[in-house]
């Protein structure tokens, strides 16, 4: 068997394994619902595809100690915001705060297109544009 049909399907199993991870996060989502008496909330859509997605939380002592989403949209989204939710619960808010596209792209772990990639940005978006809102009404 030669080396670069052992790594292509070695390659192959870790994207299946990866878009089953991807659907399971889709089907069944963590952290979906809402926060009680949140402390911060926010809303961010994407307007090219219509994907929204909202995100809720409570900070205490700067971290992230409860995080919900909500939404609608394509798989991708869905899936990112609740690997996104599980990533960063319990995490300190400038932690979060430095999570990036490259963040996001080793959570999803597969190779995406210009489009496609701001499906898994725009929960990103949402839950910092949350924690900066929440960071900047402290501060008032």
């Amino acid at each position: 068997m030669s080396t670069f049909f052992l790594c292509y399907t070695t390659g192959m199993k870790n994207i299946k394994l990866y878009q089953e991870q991807l659907l399971d996060h889709y089907h069944h989502p963590r952290h979906k619902g809402i926060v009680e008496n949140p402390d911060f909330t926010s809303d961010q859509v994407n307007p090219s595809c219509g994907d929204m997605i909202g995100f809720q939380g409570k900070i205490e002592d700067n971290r992230l100690t409860e995080v919900a989403f909500d939404g609608k949209g394509c798989i991708l989204s869905l899936a990112a915001a609740s690997m996104l939710a599980e990533f960063a619960k319990d995490k300190p808010i400038t932690q979060i705060l430095a999570y990036n596209k490259e963040t996001m792209h080793e959570m999803i772990n597969l190779a995406l297109g210009p489009t496609r990639q701001q499906c898994i940005l725009l929960p990103l978006q949402a839950l910092q544009s949350g924690i900066k809102n929440y960071l900047e009404s402290a501060h008032a």
